[in-house]
């Protein structure tokens, strides 16, 4: 198993991909040597994987079809995972032929990305859903600093005190490929964040710039689950729509600061995108106001 050892140890110091991204490939390719050779043959699975063919991968990913629970986007990054294994095996010189060069993707139908509405967001922070002690100022900050900034789930988790520039009212986020980039956010985001800093210090003294900002009532960091029930909790309070998750209020962030006029390559920098195609799948969002709007002001509508 050294191939797959150097290459996950490639992924994480070369490409520097997340925690979460190394256990989806590792995760990944697993599941596809596993179909392709049983359980108790990984051991062999250097010698192996000079053998593997095209059609072995395509009756990998038929199965995965056959499986209700794989969605076409789920396929298409099990694909992905093993489509930059043999990649990397053709770099080091393991392989000539790279046996997915001809593995199409599957068709992923587009989906606009739902949010919030602005008057349910606004009920979220005007209404006292929030209990006034350490872990309900929290979770608070952390809805308030999601819909603020539309920073991403794990950028939020890594966040330090010494990130937040209250006077300059920007926060320093360490995004993909670990880039760091700046997000500026508003007077309510700076008052939550200093009465939470408060909540912290009478809870566990002073901190410093290196201590992580959002942790358990044990002063231990917090992890991605826990984020999510928390984020969870305080949608179902407010919209009924069927994803409720820290991505969607990112969705919701990019989308109100779409409709109400901001540019969207201000937008894409924020979000952090590498290139404008991915910010652009909120404009379908718009789109779908403005017919909205006609529906209900045309007079032949």
């Amino acid at each position: 198993m050294e191939s797959l050892t150097t290459f996950l140890n490639y992924l994480k110091y070369e490409k520097r991909v997340s925690d979460h991204t190394l256990k989806a490939y590792q995760t990944d390719l697993f599941q596809f040597f596993e179909f392709i050779l049983g359980p108790l043959e990984l051991q062999n699975l250097d010698s192996e994987s000079k053998k593997i063919e095209t059609q072995q991968i395509r009756n990998w990913i038929f199965s995965l079809v056959e499986q209700e629970h794989n969605s076409s986007k789920s396929i298409n990054r099990k694909l992905s995972s093993l489509k930059s294994y043999f990649k990397y095996l053709r770099k080091i010189g393991m392989i000539h032929e790279d046996p997915t060069i001809a593995i199409s993707s599957q068709k992923v139908p587009k989906r606009v990305p739902q949010y919030i509405e602005m008057s349910d967001m606004d009920k979220l922070f005007t209404l006292d859903l929030f209990e006034d002690h350490f872990e309900g100022w929290r979770d608070r900050t952390i809805i308030e600093l999601f819909y603020a900034t539309g920073m991403r789930l794990s950028e939020l988790l890594n966040l330090t005190f010494g990130d937040i520039d209250l006077y300059n009212q920007t926060v320093k986020v360490l995004g993909k490929r670990n880039k760091e980039r700046l997000i500026p956010f508003g007077n309510q985001a700076k008052t939550t964040l200093e009465k939470y800093f408060l909540h912290f210090e009478q809870k566990f003294g002073n901190f410093s710039q290196n201590s992580c900002i959002f942790v358990t009532s044990k002063n231990n960091k917090l992890n991605p689950k826990t984020v999510y029930k928390i984020v969870r909790r305080y949608l179902d309070m407010i919209t009924t729509i069927d994803q409720r998750s820290p991505h969607v209020i990112r969705h919701t962030f990019a989308t109100h600061l779409l409709n109400n006029g901001a540019d969207i390559n201000a937008i894409k920098e924020i979000l952090g995108h590498s290139g404008l195609a991915a910010t652009q799948i909120y404009t379908h969002n718009s789109i779908e106001k403005l017919k909205s709007i006609y529906q209900q002001a045309h007079p032949r509508a």
